[in-house]
């Protein structure tokens, strides 16, 4: 009996979450305590994110804002000096400890470890109006990490992006996921790897500033 490679890849993904969680464990507690002691407020943000065919999920991360901190209704990403991210925060997403929770996700099978990254459906609608294609990402499910968080940044220009994200969904193969997993291990350690969109951006469209 032969397996597709999507079986593979979900036995992979079960597998590695699971050691995953019980290796990052005690680092996700340490983090749950400081968020919590701090203001007292909820230790994990839920946020509405796309993955396979436009299907709509629950991300989870460890909170690292203000409680309500989109209170305005304005869905928008982190900004370089962002007055919202509070002093842990700062420190968790310093070192990525923010992203623990969704290992979560891939075992639910929300996410797979390698894939393109999970876009808000309001940021996401924002982005298709320029660029159709954004929405090619959808052929495969989202995930943790893949050639647009490799080679790019956070604040990453959104078309050089969808450029990485579908040259993973044509190229993809569990040979890649494997060089692509390894190589996140190396970005880790780059701080400009998070550096958040300008103060008055909402998307990382570079021409956000011009039209407001």
């Amino acid at each position: 009996m032969f397996f597709n490679p999507c079986q593979v890849k979900r036995f992979f993904d079960i597998l590695l979450s699971l050691i995953a969680i019980i290796i990052s464990s005690p680092f996700m507690v340490i983090t749950a305590i400081a968020i919590k002691a701090y203001d007292g407020g909820n230790v994990f943000y839920k946020q509405t994110r796309l993955t396979t065919n436009g299907k709509h999920f629950e991300i989870i991360k460890f909170r690292s804002m203000i409680q309500n901190a989109e209170k305005d209704g304005v869905a928008r990403l982190a900004g370089d000096n962002d007055s919202r991210i509070t002093p842990v925060g700062k420190v968790i997403r310093m070192l990525r400890l923010d992203e623990l929770p969704q290992l979560f996700n891939i075992l639910k099978a929300d996410m797979s470890f390698v894939g393109p990254r999970p876009e808000r459906p309001e940021i996401a609608a924002e982005y298709e109006k320029d660029m159709p294609e954004f929405a090619l990402r959808l052929q495969v499910k989202a995930g943790l990490t893949g050639y647009a968080q490799v080679y790019g940044k956070y604040n990453t220009p959104p078309y050089d992006k969808v450029q990485m994200d579908l040259m993973y969904v044509a190229h993809q193969s569990l040979l890649t996921d494997l060089k692509l997993m390894l190589m996140t291990f190396k970005i880790l350690f780059v701080p400009s790897s998070t550096e958040g969109v300008g103060d008055n951006q909402t998307t990382a469209r570079r021409d956000a500033n011009e039209k407001e």
